[in-house]
């Protein structure tokens, strides 16, 4: 069956290239509000409590919840429920505790990184906090990034019949232009646009589903007869649900998700932003499980799917239900999530080269204008993105599990840290620095040699090996002083 084959219609065409070149549009409009640093890479701190909100639920969610939720629902059932208890339950705590906190002090210390704040909130005149930040962002943020381009060139590929090489491109190429023009203000308002387009293809499809099968007790009893567990959300063992949980400790340590607490213009804002989040952040979830329920009841047999693959399930419903228009719309909210991903990852990546690299470590002693600061963001914006675009093709086979290990290699390094940094007084730069070397090499080691004997997703051993040693190095450091 093949999926895209209504994307020949030149109407539903027309609407799916809408949806790639709309950010372009939004880039252009928001290059007018961008006139210094801050503006690029934190939109001045002066953004609104519903862009932050949808932006920082879209950013984190990307095709691993359109796509890869839906499917893992198909294969699991309710169980995957617990994929998405995790993040949502973390977030919604994130936005109003450590978030206010956050964006309150990296004022004070006008901070405008992660890094920045970390340096500045323990006097690292040594700039090893920096160096060591940045090498670690270097590492899985790249490769996060890579992996989000790679999943958008395989949707153009598939959907215009363009090879993979060219798909690749033009996925980087309309992520880059945007940023180039209006940087923060430009991806948290593309955000937003995708939020809204991810919620009705999140939303509709499962009620047009249910409906079709004679509604939810239907499909209920149909799961059901198939295999009871299919309907049992706790049919999965203890430790498998451990592991979904603990995708959500992941979660503060990301700093393309925190960076959106740093850029509201009130901390105040942020317990409203947490209410419209974490509601948005529920209605998508469940909608990705449910499109897996409705799509395992309407397709017992697995190979009726494009390529026998269950993450297809989303465009397979797609097709079945709706007419050339919407399902164009849809196919391009793939892409549109894809994208809220790596876009706001990508400015991470310039914003720990040109200010914590180059402005604070290279050029620590002389000041620089606005106007070349401005202008070196956006040329280290291209770079990164060649650079991700390079990594993508030479790594085709390895997207999913570089998003899921980059998020717990993130997640361990930077979450201990900035929790403590921010909540206990007798942090200390060792052990900052300690910290996230150790929940780096935790990730990195497990993932290689120990995730399959134990069956334990990386992030949850390095996440509290990390908080374990900045807390002993911490004791450690203040008991010697």
């Amino acid at each position: 069956m093949n999926v895209y084959d209504k994307l020949s219609d030149p109407l539903a065409l027309t609407i799916f290239l809408l949806t790639l070149l709309l950010p372009i549009g939004i880039g252009l409009l928001a290059m007018l509000k961008t006139k210094n640093q801050s503006d690029f890479f934190i939109g001045g701190r002066v953004m609104n409590k519903i862009v932050v909100a949808l932006s920082a639920v879209s950013s984190g969610r990307s095709s691993w919840l359109v796509l890869g939720v839906s499917g893992m629902a198909f294969t699991l059932g309710a169980g995957a429920v617990w994929a998405i208890v995790g993040y949502i339950t973390v977030e919604a705590f994130q936005f109003v505790y450590l978030g206010k906190k956050l964006r309150d002090e990296t004022q004070a210390l006008d901070s405008i990184t992660l890094l920045d704040y970390f340096d500045s909130r323990f006097g690292d005149n040594k700039n090893l906090i920096r160096i060591t930040g940045a090498v670690i962002i270097g590492l899985f943020m790249t490769a996060y990034v890579a992996a989000q381009f790679n999943a958008g060139a395989k949707t153009i590929a598939a959907a215009l019949n363009f090879s993979l090489e060219l798909s690749l491109i033009l996925s980087g190429l309309l992520v880059v232009v945007y940023m180039v023009l209006g940087g923060y203000v430009a991806v948290a308002y593309n955000d937003v646009v995708r939020a809204v387009i991810m919620l009705i293809g999140l939303v509709v499809l499962p009620v047009a589903g249910m409906i079709s099968l004679g509604g939810a007790g239907t499909l209920y009893d149909m799961l059901y007869n198939m295999n009871p567990a299919m309907i049992d959300p706790f049919a999965l063992s203890a430790g498998v649900i451990i592991g979904f949980v603990g995708i959500g400790l992941g979660s503060p340590g990301q700093p393309h998700i925190v960076v959106r607490y740093m850029s509201i213009d009130q901390s105040k804002n942020l317990t409203y932003s947490a209410v419209v989040g974490t509601v948005w952040n529920i209605v998508l979830g469940i909608g990705a499980v449910c499109i897996g329920l409705v799509g395992r009841a309407v397709f017992p047999d697995i190979s009726a799917l494009s390529d026998g693959d269950p993450e297809m399930i989303y465009l397979v419903l797609s097709s079945k239900y709706f007419g050339t228009v919407f399902y164009g719309l849809l196919v391009g909210g793939i892409f549109a999530a894809i994208l809220s991903t790596a876009d706001s990852q990508l400015l991470v990546v310039a914003s720990t080269f040109v200010r914590d690299i180059y402005e604070k470590v290279f050029c620590k002693e002389k000041a620089i204008e606005e106007v070349q600061k401005l202008k070196l963001s956006r040329i280290v914006v291209v770079l990164s993105g060649i650079v991700a675009i390079v990594l993508a093709y030479f790594a085709q086979d390895l997207v999913f599990w570089l998003v899921l290990f980059a998020w717990g290699g993130l997640g361990a390094s930077f979450g201990p840290a900035l929790i403590l940094s921010l909540y206990w007084k007798r942090t200390t730069k060792a052990g900052i620095i300690s910290g996230m070397i150790t929940g780096s090499f935790i990730t990195i080691v497990w993932k290689l040699w120990l995730k399959e004997p134990t069956g334990i997703y990386e992030l949850i051993p390095a996440f509290f090996g990390a908080l374990s040693v900045v807390l002993i190095i911490s004791l450690f450091g203040k008991m010697k002083s």
